[in-house]
């Protein structure tokens, strides 16, 4: 009746550790109208060996250089195949009048064209040449050139000049803008055939109602 219980030997449990109040989980990141800017360049994905050390050397040559012609070529050689369109010979030989002992310097093929009679005599720096337009080339007594070749005689980009085939020239370039059938939209419709009728009704002609 009288006897008492020992004392126990458990600890205390402790006191849990008081929580970050709901204003600092409610915090995030002040982000400006606009949204923030990516600036995540392009690394290329082709597989050529060839492309890649070029990537390589035009890195290199970008960073250790002020030179911004080499931070364009390595810009573009880790563009896609669509951003480096071919150049015609004929469209080359008409930029290059005028600019002798200077180097053309295409990032992307060169091919020939048969409408050209009389091809100049021109030093040029290309990714790919066709056989007759590199044929072409060397008959005037001109020169084809590598990348790797232009870096050693020109790693600055000095006494060249810098040329781009057409990259709007794309047959699927024809059906972006605004929709085909709005006011002033000169957008080709994706139609099955270009026939009497295949939308060539109502707002394609006058006799029809109206014509756009």
């Amino acid at each position: 009746f009288g006897s008492r219980r020992p004392p126990s030997t458990r600890q205390p449990h402790p006191r849990p550790l008081s929580r970050p109040s709901r204003l600092v989980r409610a915090m995030g990141i002040d982000i400006e109208a606009g949204g923030r800017v990516k600036s995540k360049a392009r690394v290329t994905k082709s597989a050529n060996p060839y492309i890649r050390l070029l990537c390589k050397l035009y890195k290199f040559l970008a960073r250790r250089t002020d030179s911004k012609f080499n931070k364009v070529i390595f810009k573009r050689l880790n563009m896609t195949r669509k951003s480096k369109p071919p150049l015609s010979l004929q469209k080359l030989a008409k930029l290059m009048a005028g600019k002798d002992g200077k180097i053309a310097v295409v990032v992307g093929p060169v091919t020939d064209d048969k409408r050209l009679y009389e091809v100049p005599k021109l030093s040029v720096c290309a990714l790919r040449f066709t056989e007759t337009a590199r044929a072409s080339i060397v008959k005037a007594g001109g020169e084809c050139l590598t990348f790797d070749k232009l870096a050693l005689r020109s790693p600055l980009g000095k006494g060249t000049v810098l040329l781009r085939g057409p990259v709007k020239a794309r047959a699927a370039e024809r059906h972006f803008g605004k929709a085909p059938g709005v006011p002033h939209s000169k957008t080709a419709p994706h139609v099955r055939a270009k026939g009497r009728k295949f939308e060539k009704a109502r707002g394609k002609r006058s006799s029809r109602g109206y014509k756009v």
